[in-house]
């Protein structure tokens, strides 16, 4: 027994190994660390692609013009996709471009008369149909680029793969982080005929 207590005190007193057991204490809390960082890090440079990319569509969807034999959705996809520089596969992203009377309606429901108070939309209460599809509408938003002068919103959201299953408990769910763009504008006048 005094032997075993010896030894005890004796190692109790070195140091030789006390680096490596500290690192091993402090490494799994660094390591996640470094790989948030790097998650978090590509989820905003993603984001910035996205929102530039949103941006530049924008800038030509206000213009009305055409290109290339290529429809108006399809070219701002195609914008989107070139700025994101393939990290965002924007064929698997909902894109949706949305026409509203004016920027104070966008996002706002058909007007409704609230029967019972409650301040939401109830089935059988009155509504005025903006867009005359018979049914009450949380958003007025028409699909489509709009017209000359008309206010459209360019929205996209992405679900974005998360790069390691570390972080996936800690933010997103099931393994995917939603990024979301948006940009309202004004087409700017022209006379050159309907856009599709």
């Amino acid at each position: 027994m005094r032997g075993l207590i010896r030894f005890l005190r004796r190692l109790r007193d070195r140091e030789d190994g006390s680096p490596a057991v500290e690192f091993a204490f402090v490494a799994p809390v660094l390591i996640l660390m470094v790989i948030g960082a790097i998650e978090f890090g590509m989820i905003m440079f993603v984001t910035v692609l996205m929102e530039s990319g949103l941006r530049d569509a924008a800038r030509y969807g206000i213009t009305g013009n055409q290109f290339g034999g290529m429809n108006h959705m399809e070219r701002i996809v195609q914008i989107i996709n070139d700025r994101t520089l393939g990290l965002a596969d924007i064929s698997q992203a909902d894109v949706q471009i949305l026409v509203y009377p004016d920027f104070g309606r966008i996002g706002q429901g058909e007007d409704f008369v609230d029967g019972n108070g409650n301040g939401t939309y109830d089935a059988g209460e009155t509504f005025t149909d903006a867009n005359g599809n018979g049914v009450w509408d949380s958003d007025i938003g028409q699909s489509g680029p709009g017209a000359s002068g008309q206010v459209v919103l360019y929205r996209i959201d992405y679900d974005w793969a998360l790069m390691t299953p570390l972080a996936a408990p800690l933010i997103g769910q099931n393994g995917k982080f939603t990024l979301s763009a948006s940009i309202a504008v004004r087409n700017e006048p022209w006379n050159h005929g309907n856009v599709t």
